[in-house]
């Protein structure tokens, strides 16, 4: 077996095309004068402290301030995580309730064990042709902004789709002024011209957090924390980040937010792609099934990032898996994520027009070999059987929330037959993979719905527990 550092090398040979993170795609140009080892340095005199900044790296964060349009910002280097975290500490209290979407991140997830909130659940929409959530549609009633702590939204999400936040916000200034709203902007670091939708910041939220390796050019788990306004104290924040972050960062990291910062701003590396993509989904369009601008305004779909490329393979009767085999052997594209169906493609800063144009010819070559292929029966799938115990798994009622996410963390478990655990609280969390969004989190009750969703699903990938052979983990009542 080679080592990591042979694997990487034998990786780095193949010369993959990138249309997965970190948003650099390899590209040496954004790290010129940065230098490896030399420069792998923590804090020195001149070099300032990332916990009590007041020379150079101050400076640089006051920039990305003025860039983002926030009134102050923080470098993260334990990557966009600790952003979701330190969110949830910065909301003042361990008692109360927060809104949040149920297909968030499971760092959000991670962020209630933390804080010790309750939360009450946006429940995702369903797209019918592409079997994932993409969406939600959420009128938040008066009286519970008397209740909550907080709102976390995403936006846009993993596949570059974005709700319609309007609702939340106007109902936040009319009935919870007071109430902050928080905003995993991950897969939205580069929403800073008209090419795209206008970032959380510029509508109103009071936390933003940006996975800045994602789509700009730092490196990976570099990202970005941005505050405005008085809904939040600066004082917890700060307090949960030098909590959450490591005592001994890294200043290349650092340096390459520093640098992100300033190529964000070239619009028009964005403008080639932009076109390339229209091309794309012109000629692509006419044979696969794109996410593309008809979508909007349906499944809870208000907007969509173009930079995220989001294609289903059923109508040609190509399983993903295998399309993305075709596309690593012959056109050297790696993905970003497939499931049985679908394949996503991401682009950053550092991808080209001509890489875009690849990709192009990839697809179209991939349909015509699914074309020659179909009478073998090789590249079909049964996607009613495959896919249906997915969408079922998200259309059933969510389970009763019988202890917070933290409670249940910290409770005596024990493991059981998934059989045998009708009404139990569950000690676990269980999300299929991809995506990744639970049908079922830590400190819910097992409902007769969600027990037969899951003794139903022929599913083989799961987030968040072994396996249904082995049982599953609930809490010791009594």
């Amino acid at each position: 077996m080679l080592s990591l550092g042979e694997e990487l090398l034998k990786y780095q040979e193949q010369e993959f095309l990138s249309f997965h993170t970190p948003g650099h795609k390899g590209k040496s140009e954004f790290f010129k004068n940065l230098n490896f080892p030399e420069q792998d340095l923590t804090e020195l005199p001149g070099l300032d402290m990332l916990h009590a900044p007041q020379g150079v790296i101050a400076k640089a964060q006051k920039r990305a301030a003025q860039v983002f349009g926030a009134e102050e910002s923080f470098f993260l280097v334990n990557g966009a995580t600790v952003g979701n975290q330190a969110m949830f500490l910065a909301l003042a209290g361990t008692k109360g309730k927060v809104l949040i979407e149920r297909q968030s991140h499971r760092s959000v997830m991670a962020g209630l064990v933390l804080s010790g909130l309750e939360p009450v659940y946006i429940k995702p929409v369903v797209h019918p042709e592409f079997h994932l959530p993409l969406g939600y549609e959420y009128k938040l009633e008066p009286q519970l902004w008397r209740e909550i702590q907080g709102v976390h939204l995403t936006y846009p999400s993993y596949y570059g789709t974005l709700s319609d936040v309007s609702p939340i916000v106007q109902g936040r200034d009319l009935w919870g002024s007071s109430v902050p709203i928080l905003v995993d902007q991950a897969h939205g670091s580069h929403y800073l011209s008209k090419l795209f939708p206008p970032g959380a910041l510029e509508w109103g939220a009071d936390l933003v957090l940006h996975s800045s390796h994602k789509t700009l050019s730092a490196l990976t788990q570099a990202a970005m924390l941005h505050v405005q306004g008085e809904r939040i104290s600066r004082n917890r924040l700060k307090q949960g980040l030098e909590l959450l972050q490591s005592s001994s960062p890294s200043y290349l990291l650092m340096a390459s937010l520093e640098r992100a910062v300033e190529y964000a701003q070239e619009e028009q590396r964005w403008k080639l792609l932009f076109e390339a993509v229209q091309e794309l989904h012109q000629r692509v369009g006419k044979v696969l099934r794109i996410l593309n601008l008809k979508d909007k305004g349906r499944y809870g779909i208000a907007q969509l990032d173009w930079s995220k490329i989001l294609i289903n393979t059923s109508s040609i009767g190509l399983a993903a898996p295998l399309g993305v085999q075709f596309l690593r052997k012959y056109f050297r594209i790696e993905p970003e994520l497939w499931d049985q169906e679908n394949i996503l493609f991401l682009l950053g800063i550092g991808n080209t027009l001509e890489e875009v144009q690849r990709l192009t010819e990839g697809l179209i070559a991939m349909v015509q070999w699914a074309e020659s292929e179909k009478d073998s029966g090789l590249m079909m799938i049964n996607y009613n059987e495959n896919r249906g115990d997915f969408v079922k798994g998200y259309e059933i009622p969510l389970p009763s929330l019988r202890l917070t996410p933290r409670e249940a963390f910290l409770a005596p478990k024990r493991q059981i037959p998934l059989k045998e655990s009708l009404g139990k609280i569950l000690g676990e969390s269980i999300s299929p993979y991809p995506p990744g969004i639970p049908w079922v989190v830590m400190g819910e009750e097992m409902t007769p719905e969600l027990l037969e969703a899951l003794l139903d699903s022929s599913s083989k990938s799961w987030q968040g527990w072994e396996s249904p052979e082995k049982g599953v983990w609930v809490i010791e009542e009594g």
